[in-house]
C-alpha cells in the first residue's frame, strides 16, 4: 500500500461514516465529506459514534460540508465514493478537481456505477468496488452498525491501477476479495440487491421479518433469478465469501447467495437502505437496482415481470400513493412470481 495515503470519504452517511471510523481507528486520517449539514455539525461538535455489536467506537474525524469542498487546497490519493448510486456522477464531478494526478476514486456503492465514475475521471483513475455493510443512521453523528468489520465484505478490482491500494485501505473495514472481473462481481451483488433491498422495504419490515412472510422468499428468489437471466456477458462469480466450488456445486445460485447473505450479514431488526430512505421521505435506489434489471431485460428481449412490478411498487411508494406494508406483496406478485 502507498505510504500514508491522503483519503477522502465522499458520502459519510451510515456506511461511509462506518468506514471512515475504521480508517481513523487504523491510524489513517480521512476527510469525511457529507451533504447532511446536521450530521457534519454533530461530528464537529461531539465526534462520530459508531455503535456496533462488539462495542462503541468514538472518533473525531476531519469533516467538510459539500459547500466547503470548493475551499480545499489539498488533493487526495484515494477517494472512497460512498454516496447513493444515483449521486455517483455529480459527486465524482465535484471531487475530481481535488483528486491527485495519480489518484483514484473507488466507487464503493450499490448499482453499476463503475463506468459512471470512469466517464468523469477516466478509467485509469477509477476502481470498481462492491460493498456489503449493514448499518443505520437516524440521528446525526451516531451510526448503528449492525455487523462488526469482521462480518463486513468488499470486492475490489485488482486489475485497476490503484486497486490494491483501495483493497488495503478497505481491509480495515471488512474482508476484501481482490477480483479480476469487477463488473461481474458487481452484477452478482445486483442480483442479491434485486432480491432483497426494494422487496423487503416495500413490506415496511426488517429483512429477517420480511423473508418469513408467506410467499415472500419465493418472490425474492424470482427477482434474483430474473437478474441472473439478464446478466448478459457478466460471469457468475462467488461473492459474500462464497467459493468457486460452492457456486459451481449450487443447483440454484440465487438461493445460495440469498442464504449466504442472511446467514452472514443479516441480523434481526436491520432494515435495508431503501426502507431507511423511504422513512426519511427520500428517493431510493430502486431504478439503480431493479430498474437496471428491467432495462437489461428490455435490451436483451428477456421478460423481467417481477422486477417490473417491484419497480412499479417502489415508484408508487415514492409518489406517496401507497405505504410500505404487507399489501405490497400482492402488488409485487402481480408481476408473475411463482
Amino acid at each position: 500500500m502507498m505510504s500514508t495515503p491522503s483519503i477522502a470519504v465522499l458520502g459519510a452517511g451510515a456506511n461511509g461514516a462506518s468506514i471512515g471510523a475504521d480508517l481513523i481507528d487504523a491510524g489513517l486520517d480521512p476527510v469525511l465529506i457529507e451533504q447532511w449539514p446536521a450530521h457534519v455539525d454533530a461530528m464537529r461538535r461531539d465526534g462520530l459514534r459508531i455503535e456496533m455489536p462488539s462495542g462503541t467506537r468514538h472518533v473525531h474525524p476531519r469533516t467538510l460540508h459539500l459547500c466547503e469542498v470548493a475551499t480545499l487546497r489539498e488533493t487526495f490519493d484515494l477517494v472512497l465514493l460512498v454516496t447513493k448510486a444515483y449521486d455517483a456522477r455529480w459527486a465524482a464531478t465535484l471531487i475530481a478537481p481535488y483528486l491527485a494526478q495519480d489518484g483514484a476514486i473507488a466507487a464503493v456503492q450499490n448499482g453499476m456505477t463503475t463506468q459512471t465514475v470512469a466517464d468523469v475521471v477516466g478509467a485509469d483513475r477509477c476502481v470498481g468496488t462492491v460493498i456489503e455493510i449493514s448499518s443505520t443512521m437516524t440521528d446525526p453523528g451516531v451510526v448503528h452498525r449492525h455487523v462488526d468489520p469482521e462480518r463486513s465484505w468488499f470486492a475490489v478490482d485488482a486489475t485497476a491501477r490503484r486497486g490494491h491500494d483501495v483493497a488495503d485501505v478497505l481491509s480495515h473495514s471488512g474482508e476484501v476479495a481482490r477480483v479480476d472481473d469487477i463488473a461481474s462481481a458487481k452484477w452478482m451483488k445486483l442480483v442479491s440487491n434485486a432480491s432483497v433491498l426494494v422487496p423487503t422495504a416495500a413490506l415496511g419490515l426488517p429483512m429477517v421479518d420480511a423473508i418469513q412472510v408467506p410467499g415472500m422468499r419465493e418472490l425474492m428468489l424470482e427477482a434474483g433469478r430474473e437478474a441472473l437471466r439478464v446478466a448478459g456477458d457478466h460471469r457468475v462469480l462467488p461473492i459474500f465469501g462464497l467459493t468457486p466450488t460452492s457456486i459451481a456445486a449450487s443447483p440454484d445460485v440465487v438461493v445460495t447467495m440469498l442464504d449466504a447473505l442472511y446467514e452472514r450479514f443479516t441480523v434481526p431488526g436491520a432494515t435495508t437502505t431503501v426502507l431507511q430512505d423511504w422513512r426519511k421521505g427520500r428517493h431510493s435506489e430502486v431504478d439503480d437496482i431493479n430498474g437496471t434489471v428491467v432495462a437489461a431485460g428490455r435490451r436483451l428481449g428477456i421478460p423481467t415481470p417481477v422486477n417490473e412490478a417491484i419497480v412499479a411498487v417502489g415508484h408508487a411508494i415514492e409518489r406517496g400513493e401507497v405505504e410500505p406494508s404487507l399489501d405490497a406483496l400482492a402488488l409485487m406478485r402481480g408481476g408473475g412470481a411463482a
